[in-house]
């Protein structure tokens, strides 16, 4: 079931989003050629450690390590490893903690030094369809419009939209109910979620260059384009409230 949080819960909730907008700050700035993506699994853990907070991805269902680093045709679940950034790529980090028993969960995609027209305008789009997809957040709307909003801008601009993996809610676990999906499948709508005050949901849109569809590779856990050509991501945990939409992982 869908759980409401209660205006107590939501500011708990912002102090965890805000350790981790700090973290991927921090990420953001590390992320450049020659760089190790286990040098920003490092970082990560460091810092969420001196807020209090737990890093949820580590352990969870056995991933092994604090940050998702996700490149170039990567989706999500990328895990850290010696692997260095390179020139040109496209890198995607997903992160997320528990604080004071409440979770905050965040992406970002980020270029690593000169990257290609194509690319640029791959993390723009994206991150603008995260944008939309907040700005429908408000009492009243229904989950649809939040996927409507992503898939119309993305294939608008020539991208596809994953369908595999989704969005969530949040709050005194890392999934919770409902799943928040990117596209709008028109079978079961009569169901179709009606946003109320209170929820909390973290929205992850994850944009392809080539065709939506993915495959899971020999680790388990990396998701990569079936195509192989390049992806974006970018989340935010975000309330709905009564003034409107609340981006609660945010510095």
């Amino acid at each position: 079931m869908t759980s409401l949080k209660s205006a107590r819960e939501i500011e708990l909730m912002s102090q965890a989003g805000r350790v981790v907008a700090e973290v991927l700050q921090l990420l953001r700035e590390h992320t450049k050629p020659g760089v190790r993506t286990d040098e920003l699994d490092a970082l990560a853990g460091e810092y969420a450690r001196s807020k209090g907070a737990t890093c949820a991805f580590k352990g969870y269902r056995g991933f092994p390590a604090n940050v998702c680093v996700s490149i170039n045709q990567e989706v999500v679940h990328g895990i850290p490893g010696p692997r260095k950034i390179a020139q040109g790529d496209v890198v995607s980090i997903d992160f997320g903690i528990k604080l004071n028993n409440y979770f905050g969960d965040s992406a970002i995609t980020v270029a690593a030094g000169e990257i290609t027209d194509e690319a640029r305008k791959l993390i723009r789009v994206t991150e603008e369809s995260l944008q939309r997809a907040i700005e429908q957040m408000v009492p009243g709307n229904r989950l649809t419009d939040v996927g409507r909003a992503v898939q119309q801008h993305a294939e608008s601009n020539g991208f596809s939209v994953v369908r595999d993996f989704v969005g969530h809610g949040i709050g005194r676990r890392m999934h919770e109910d409902p799943k928040v999906p990117n596209f709008v499948e028109e079978r079961g709508q009569g169901s179709d979620l009606v946003f109320r005050e209170g929820l909390v949901l973290a929205i992850e849109p994850m944009v392809n260059c080539g065709t939506h569809e993915v495959s899971v590779s020999k680790d388990g856990w990396s998701v990569t384009t079936r195509d192989q050509k390049l992806s974006a991501h970018f989340e935010h945990t975000v309330a709905v409230t009564r003034k409107g939409p609340r981006v609660l992982t945010k510095v």
